[in-house]
C-alpha cells in the first residue's frame, strides 16, 4: 500500500467558487485545509468572459478574475492549493485515504467534496474557440450581455427549455434548436415555452442540429452552421438527399445538454449519489446541512446543486460545507479527548 504523502486535518477538492469560499472559511478556522485543484480549475467560472452578478463588484470582473482573488484571499490565511485530481477515496477507515491520479495518497480527517459538475459540450468546430465570447453553458450567467441579439439555445430537456425561457428577456428571439422531433423536458416546461412560441418570442428548430460556429473571439458569434432532416439526427446524414445544410445568424448560442457532475472519486465510498452523479446531501434547515452519508465528508456547490448553479450559491454552500467540518472536526477533538480521560483514568485507579 502506497504510503501517504502527508496527513492534513482537511482536504477540499475543487477550486472553484465552492472550494475556494470553503477553503477561506476553513483556513480562517485553522483547520489548514489542503486544496486540490483538478483539470478544470476555478470550475465553469473560467468560462465566463464577464460576471455581472457576484455581490461586491458594481463594475463586474472576468470570471479568472473573480476566481484568481479567492485563491489570494484563500492563501492570505493559509490555504495550500496544489494540484491534483482525486482519484480514489477510501472511507473504510480513519483518517481517510484520498489517492490522487498520479499515486500521491494523502490522508485527512475532513474532505469536501466541491469538484463542481463540467457542463456537456457539442465538440464542433469554433466552440472552444468561441466559449466565452457569445457562447455559453449559462443563460442566467451571460444572457443579459446579448440584449437585443437572437440567440439560439440547443437542447431538447428541461434545462434547454428553461434556458430558453429566461433569455426572452433579452432576445430579439431565440431558437431552439433540437436534433429530434420531440422534447425531452416536462410538460409544464414544454406548456411554458410553447406559451411564449403563440407570443412570438420563441421559434422551435425540430430536427435540427449545430454543425459550426462562426466568429471570433474579438467579435464573437457571427452566426452558425444547422443541419436539418424531417428524420431526425442529422448530423448522422449528412450525406441524405434529405438533410438541408444551412448558414443561421445569430449573435450567441448558449448549449443547454446538461451537465456531468464529477462525483467518480465516490462511487466506492458510503456517499449517497442520485442516478445521475450527484453528491446527496441531508440539506435542512439546521446545521450539517452540507453532510453526506459518510461523517466527515461534506459536498458543496455544482456537485450537489443541479438546480441554481450560480456561483454565489455555490460559494455560500461552501461556506456552509466548512463550518459544518469545522463543527465535525471540534466534535471529534472532543470525543477523542473524552477518551483519553476515561483512559487516563481508569489506570490512575
Amino acid at each position: 500500500m502506497t504510503e501517504p504523502v502527508e496527513h492534513r486535518r482537511l482536504i477540499v477538492a475543487g477550486t472553484g467558487a465552492a472550494g475556494l469560499t470553503a477553503a477561506i472559511y476553513a483556513a480562517r478556522s485553522n483547520n489548514d485545509p489542503l486544496v486540490l485543484e483538478g483539470d478544470e480549475p476555478g470550475g465553469q467560472l473560467t468560462l465566463t468572459s464577464e460576471v455581472e452578478n457576484f455581490p461586491g463588484f458594481p463594475e463586474g470582473l472576468s470570471g479568472p478574475d473573480l476566481i484568481n482573488n479567492m485563491k489570494e484571499q484563500a492563501e492570505r490565511f493559509g490555504t495550500e492549493l496544489k494540484h491534483g485530481i482525486v482519484a480514489d477515496i477510501d472511507d473504510s477507515e480513519r483518517p481517510f485515504r484520498v489517492e490522487l491520479s498520479n499515486g500521491d495518497v494523502y490522508t485527512c480527517d475532513a474532505f469536501i467534496a466541491a469538484s463542481g459538475a463540467s457542463a456537456r459540450t457539442l465538440g464542433v468546430p469554433g466552440e472552444d474557440e468561441l466559449m466565452g465570447y457569445g457562447v455559453s453553458t449559462c443563460a442566467t450567467c451571460d444572457g443579459a450581455f446579448f440584449r437585443g441579439e437572437d440567440m439560439l439555445v440547443v437542447g431538447g430537456g428541461d434545462a434547454a427549455m428553461e434556458e430558453a425561457h429566461f433569455l426572452t428577456k433579452f432576445a430579439d428571439t431565440v431558437y431552439i434548436a433540437h436534433r429530434r422531433e420531440e422534447f425531452r423536458a416536462e410538460d409544464y416546461w414544454i406548456d411554458r415555452v410553447q406559451k411564449k412560441v403563440d407570443e412570438g418570442e420563441i421559434e422551435i428548430m425540430r430536427n435540427t442540429e449545430l454543425l459550426e460556429m462562426h466568429g471570433s473571439p474579438e467579435d464573437g458569434v457571427d452566426h452558425v452552421t444547422l443541419a436539418q432532416n424531417d428524420e431526425g439526427h442529422p448530423s448522422e446524414k449528412l450525406d441524405d438527399d434529405g438533410t438541408e445544410t444551412f448558414d443561421f445568424d445569430v449573435g450567441a448560442v448558449f448549449i443547454a445538454i446538461g451537465h456531468t457532475p464529477n462525483t467518480e472519486y465516490l462511487e466506492d465510498t458510503g456517499v449517497e449519489l442520485d442516478d445521475t452523479g450527484y453528491i446527496q446531501t441531508h440539506g435542512g434547515t439546521g446545521g450539517d446541512q452540507t453532510a453526506t452519508d459518510v461523517d466527515g465528508i461534506f459536498g458543496a456547490g455544482d456537485v450537489v446543486d443541479y438546480h441554481y448553479q450560480q456561483a454565489v450559491t455555490a460559494a455560500g454552500m461552501g461556506c456552509k460545507a466548512a463550518i459544518d467540518a469545522d463543527e465535525y472536526l471540534e466534535s471529534e477533538a472532543e470525543a477523542a479527548a473524552d477518551t483519553e480521560s476515561e483512559a487516563a483514568a481508569e489506570a490512575d485507579d
